[in-house]
């Protein structure tokens, strides 16, 4: 558990130079990167492709599974603040997705943490959410 709770604060606190450092030497790495792509959450295309909020450790995957979860909770904390705001202004949720882009990733200058690249970030418009998934096998 402080395992996690280290890597939580080492994300949010940024990288450190040697992270920046070997961002830039292995640049298909996601290690330090940021993203503010978001995709539409679709129920009945996404049927039992969520991804749990517990940490996904284990022996052979452990810090990168460690990393997926504080990942998740950081995305989710961003949002759940940004969307927080939004309410508290227009009395309202985003209306849909287009307008949750816009008006809460775009004008608060949101960019999250690059999630696993099994992984992607999509918005769950009817429960007003950041969820993550797994992406489909291409």
């Amino acid at each position: 558990m402080m395992s996690v709770l280290f890597v939580a604060i080492s994300l949010l606190s940024g990288c450190s130079p040697q992270e920046k450092e070997s961002a830039k030497k292995d640049p298909s790495g996601i290690f330090g990167k940021k993203t503010d792509e978001i995709g539409e959450f679709d129920p009945a295309a996404n049927r039992d492709v969520k991804v749990e909020d517990g940490t996904d450790v284990n022996i052979v995957t452990g810090a990168v599974g460690a990393y997926g979860g504080a990942v998740r909770t950081i995305a989710k904390l961003k949002i759940q603040d940004a969307l927080n705001k939004f309410y508290a202004f227009e009395g309202r949720y985003p209306k849909d997705h287009d307008e949750f882009m816009s008006k809460v990733i775009k004008a608060n200058k949101i960019q999250l943490p690059v999630p696993p690249t099994t992984q992607e970030y999509q918005y769950d418009v009817e429960n007003h959410e950041l969820i993550v998934v797994m992406k489909e096998k291409e």
